[in-house]
This record gives structure tokens, sequence and C-alpha cells, in this order.
């Protein structure tokens, strides 16, 4: 019996023993593959980065564009500058596993340069309204294996957009975009603006035409908005109270009561996980509008 017993627990020892090292060798396999997994990321639009950001997953993010400004921690990492105007030299010398953008802002310079380096390029689309602003976190969640945290990022926005009020007068908006007084464009129909001013509860100024075009004097008297919007940055660069010393602007309902709604440019028209936020601000200053 002494016998019987002593095997016993000399074979579950043994058990015991093949088990934990199975066991070892299965974690080893596990950690394996997630090191082979992990990316090295580089991130050239700014909605995307802020995605990254949200799902925790900063850690295999390596480099961004100028547009990535939000969050704060972004801006640490190395800006490899415009998209337009990138340095595929200076991309390269980060060593990226992927490079992550939006699928109209692919050049085919860029993107013959980076399957010759052998760099995955991952493409998503351009985000123009609430649904796809949705989308665009969910998609790239999923493909960061986070889609849990996509849930809880399209749950917020869904929340915070009930925080709209409805406007009694939809003031005509019109967003002028300036890099100093040498190059002022306004926003038409079509434009991510647009949605963003209607979205808010306004109705967009620039009529009978898509995309941008020059701001003049004759046009800018026609359109007649009740409010200028445009980027912080954008009227910085005109200086105090520079738009409404621009030709025309002063003959309108926004020069003559001085209403100019500034917002930071990423906020206003990147479509991220903050669309809602960005919607909620607009409509505040809306309600100001006179």
């Amino acid at each position: 019996m002494k016998k019987v017993g002593f095997l016993f627990l000399a074979l579950l020892s043994l058990t015991t023993a093949c088990n934990s090292g199975s066991k070892s060798e299965e974690e080893k396999a596990k950690l394996s593959k997630e090191k082979v997994e992990e990316k090295r990321i580089v991130s050239l639009n700014g909605s995307v980065t802020e995605i990254i950001y949200a799902v925790d997953s900063q850690k295999e993010l390596i480099g961004v564009d100028v547009t990535s400004t939000f969050p704060a921690a972004a801006e640490k990492l190395t800006n490899l500058g415009h998209v337009r105007k990138l340095a595929i030299e200076s991309l390269l010398a980060l060593n990226p596993s992927h490079v992550v953008m939006l699928e109209d802002e692919v050049s085919p310079d860029l993107k013959s340069k980076l399957k010759q380096a052998k760099i995955e390029l991952v493409t998503f689309k351009h985000p123009n309204s609430l649904e796809e602003s949705k989308s665009l976190v969910k998609e790239v969640a999923s493909w960061l294996g986070k889609s849990d945290k996509a849930t809880e990022i399209v749950s917020k926005i869904d929340s915070d957009i009930k925080n709209i009020s409805k406007l009694d007068k939809k003031p005509k908006v019109l967003f002028v975009y300036a890099r100093g007084a040498g190059t002022l464009m306004v926003a038409g129909e079509q434009t991510p603006l647009e949605k963003m001013i209607v979205l808010a509860g306004g109705e967009n100024a620039g009529k009978g035409f898509t995309d941008f075009k020059p701001l003049t004097s004759e046009s800018v008297i026609a359109a007649n908005p009740d409010v200028i919007l445009m980027f912080t940055s954008g009227a910085q660069s005109l200086g105090p109270d520079g738009i409404f010393n621009v030709p025309g602007v002063s003959s309108t309902n926004a020069g003559k009561n001085k209403a100019l709604i500034q917002m930071d440019g990423q906020l206003l028209s990147g479509f991220g996980p903050r669309v809602a936020d960005a919607i909620v601000e607009l409509n505040k200053e809306f309600k100001k509008v006179k």
C-alpha cells in the first residue's frame, strides 16, 4: 500500500510538472506572438491619431503628421509635417511597420515608396458626417484589436450629441480659411465645414459653389453672414479684429456686430472621436449670435 501511495504521488508530481511546463511553453508562445504582432505606427492623420490614443494604443505610435495636435502627448512624437509635403526619408528613418492615413490623402508616389520599403499602408475612408465619424472609430479600433474601446467611444458620442440645443433661428455662417491676409478662402457646399455648421444648427452662407473659393468683397457682401467662423490659427494670422478689416466684411451683419467664432482646426474639421464635442461647442456659440 505504501508503494502504491508513493507511486501515485510520484505520478501526480510528474503530471503537474508536465502541465506546468506545457503552460509555460504556451505562455512563451503567446508572448512571442504578441511581440511579433507589435506595430510601429506612423499616423498621417490627426483624427486617426486621436483614435489611437482614445483606444489606449499609443505605445505603438512612433510618428505623426502636422494635424496630430490632440492629445498634447502626440506633439511630443516625431512630427513629419504635412502629408502632402512629406519627406519619405524622414518617415523611413523611423522604421515603421505600418503607415495609417485617410484614403483620399494617399499620393501615388507615397504609396509606391512605401511598397518598395515593404511598409504596410493602412487607409480609412474620410469621415464627413456623424455616422462616418463613428464608423472611423470602429474601424481603427478593430484594426488595433480594441473593438471594446470603440463601443465606449461611440456610446459617448451618442450621449454627448444629445446636448445640442434647438435654435430659435438658424444663423447664416461663413467659414473663412485664412493663412495671413494673402490667403483667404471661403467654404462652399459639400465641404466638411458646411457639414459641421448644419449639424450644429446653422446655415452655410457659402452657396452656389462647392469646395472652397477665394474670398472677394462682392461675394462676402452677397453672402451677408450673421457670423464668421474661423480656425483659431487662421484668425490669429490676421491679427486682432483682422477679419473685420477685410474689404466687404464690415458691410455684413457679422461685420456690423463683430460676430466671430474661433475654434481649434482639428476639433472643428477632424470628424474624429471628439466630433460631438465640436458640434456641441459650435451650437453653444451659435446661440450667442444676434
